[in-house]
């Protein structure tokens, strides 16, 4: 599949894949969507805290290195686990522009070794963030009340609806704590009814520029 690396609305790229039509994040702008989505509605409902991630679609890495960066303003310490079935390439991370437009080059370094880091292994990225990247399928996701917060960043509903389906999300819903809270850009109506038969109390919130709503479901 071709793909090639763009420049969103804000000026933060992504990768776009032709033949899906279908980009790693949002055309309106990258980082906007993934500060809006994961950090807003998600990281800042925590605070004083030791906080489990799950991301599921790692991908370009950009919402693992935003959740280093903020999280200091939350006072939160952070397991954070990046799920991904086909990592990015060298070649394509070294074209991706976050480390200048999120003006962060004193942690360029950290960028770097997020993406250089090998799979299945935790990494101590600093004393308060940790990072273990896992290349296994959504569908194999067997985690057991583990995590405090799931970023689900999947290829959208249109291209990869297998993604989007009871069977995922009752993955998510075991794989949280009670009161862990689940976090998307989506706001189909499918993918809300899913999370709610399931399990999930689910809220529909303002979405990042380009989107009317997102969606929030928390464990009770």
């Amino acid at each position: 599949m071709e793909r090639k690396v763009i420049v969103t609305a804000d000026g933060s790229s992504t990768i776009y894949l032709s033949e899906w039509d279908e980009n790693y994040h949002s055309e309106h702008g990258a980082i906007q969507e993934a500060k809006h989505v994961f950090i807003k509605s998600g990281l800042s409902l925590f605070s004083n805290a030791d906080v489990s991630i799950l991301e599921i679609g790692f991908g370009t890495g950009l919402n693992s290195f935003i959740t280093f960066l903020e999280a200091p303003t939350f006072n939160l310490k952070i397991d954070y686990v990046g799920v991904e079935a086909y990592p990015v390439s060298t070649e394509e991370i070294s074209c991706l522009n976050y480390v200048e437009q999120l003006k962060a080059t004193e942690f360029e370094a950290v960028f770097e070794q997020m993406h250089q880091q090998k799979w299945e292994i935790k990494n101590e990225i600093s004393s308060d963030f940790s990072l273990t990247k896992r290349q296994q399928l959504f569908n194999e996701i067997d985690d057991i009340n583990t995590f405090n917060l799931i970023y689900f960043d999947a290829f959208g509903a249109r291209v990869q609806p297998e993604l989007w389906t009871e069977e995922i999300f009752q993955k998510m819903y075991n794989s949280l704590k009670t009161d862990g809270v689940l976090v998307t850009y989506s706001a189909k109506g499918s993918v809300r009814r899913a999370l709610q038969t399931v399990g999930f109390l689910v809220e529909k919130l303002p979405g990042p520029p380009g989107k009317r709503e997102m969606l929030r479901a928390t464990k009770k």
